[in-house]
């Protein structure tokens, strides 16, 4: 099977629709990987200063894909899971307090808060997402007096479901409670502004809808908790003086550096850095139209298929995930099926999770579907 994509800088062999898993990188991230790795091969580190003038060169790139306000609340991380574990452990909890988060949520945004109650003797409150109210309601009626955290993904990894950020960072703004994000489902594919949804915290891995490796995330923290949050990871890199070596009366940075304690990963800061160039090419509006575009054309043929569509029907709750059912099927072996074909997707949700990007071809997601089709029969 070759073919299936129209971009070029996606000359892919297969029908990738699991963006919201592991995306693939563009032409231009391999080329950078390999820059980087003959730079390493003929030179050793002697442009180590250039390595770290493209790192930098990313936390601005971050500062403009979320919104944030400067580059120093940029924090980049080994994964959305420690990013979370960062927050968690370094918030001033009480005996009482409770922290608000959906039971159907990814394990990373449960098992961090769940972790919290023998330690600290902080209460969880699984809410169900899909129940007789929408998510955001049953999440803000869940906050009361002892609610210190919200805690939610900005898009459901199973259903896709979208959620209102703003009506609930709003709703927290109000109550005193702060609010995190998970928003790994959503930078990369659609507008994300930490400024305009009130996040305390929002983070993200850069290995699914930013298109590049695994092992490097974003972490923001707004100015106000920067140095509210307490440490539990020391090293040299978090220092404020970073290259005097000899310092002994030392003090974390003022700025989100403070959560990195130690060496920087700047292969993956070179890879990460040249996939975001294509999306910002390209321009993230841009990019959310076709996503959205390729939803709303897999979600009516899927009907026209005569399957039960998990994602909701509303293209205003909608994100980059089409997730599929069939009545009185678990879905493995039509699973199986389209892996074997080359449809590379995933079980999630009951069912079957196809995410398409902005590159993915209409003749790729036609090709998916005739062998959902065929299956079928």
């Amino acid at each position: 099977m070759t073919g299936t994509s129209d971009h070029p800088e996606f000359p892919l062999e297969i029908v990738h629709l699991n963006h919201a898993a592991v995306g693939p990188w563009p032409r231009r991230t391999v080329a950078a990987v390999e820059r980087f790795a003959r730079d390493n091969l003929t030179c050793g580190s002697s442009h180590y200063g250039k390595w770290l003038e493209t790192e930098q060169a990313l936390r601005e790139t971050l500062r403009r894909l979320v919104n944030a306000a400067s580059a120093d609340d940029i924090a980049l991380l080994k994964s959305t899971s420690e990013a979370l574990s960062v927050v968690a452990y370094g918030f001033d909890w009480r005996v009482g307090d409770n922290v608000v988060f959906g039971r159907q949520e990814f394990p990373s945004n449960r098992v961090v808060w769940e972790s919290l109650a023998p330690r600290f003797g902080v209460e969880t409150r699984r809410i169900d997402l899909y129940g007789a109210v929408p998510p955001e309601e049953a999440l803000a009626q869940a906050i009361d007096d002892s609610t210190r955290l919200l805690s939610v993904s900005s898009v459901q990894y199973d259903t896709g479901y979208r959620m209102d950020l703003r009506r609930l960072g709003e709703v927290c703004r109000d109550r005193g409670v702060v609010f995190c994000v998970d928003a790994i489902q959503s930078v990369g594919a659609f507008p994300f502004d930490v400024r305009e949804i009130h996040a305390d915290f929002a983070m993200a891995d850069g290995h699914k809808w930013m298109l590049g490796p695994e092992g490097l995330a974003f972490f923001y923290c707004s100015p106000e908790w920067r140095s509210r949050l307490r440490l539990n990871q020391f090293g040299w890199h978090m220092l404020s003086g970073q290259q005097d070596y000899e310092c002994l009366d030392w003090a974390p940075a003022a700025d989100a550096r403070r959560f990195e304690c130690g060496s920087p990963n700047l292969i993956a800061a070179h890879a990460l850095r040249a996939s975001l160039s294509l999306l910002e090419e390209t321009g993230i509006p841009d990019v959310a139209r076709a996503i959205t575009a390729n939803v709303s054309f897999l979600c009516s043929e899927l009907l026209a298929l005569g399957v039960e569509t998990v994602t909701p029907a509303d293209p205003e709750k909608r994100a980059g995930i089409v997730t599929f059912r069939i009545p009185g099927d678990d879905g493995r072996a039509l699973y199986r099926h389209l892996m074997s074909q080359g449809i590379l997707c995933a079980r999630r949700g009951g069912g079957i999770r196809l995410s398409p990007h902005f590159h993915t071809s209409r003749h790729a997601m036609a090709r998916a579907l005739e062998r959902i089709r065929d299956r079928l029969k």
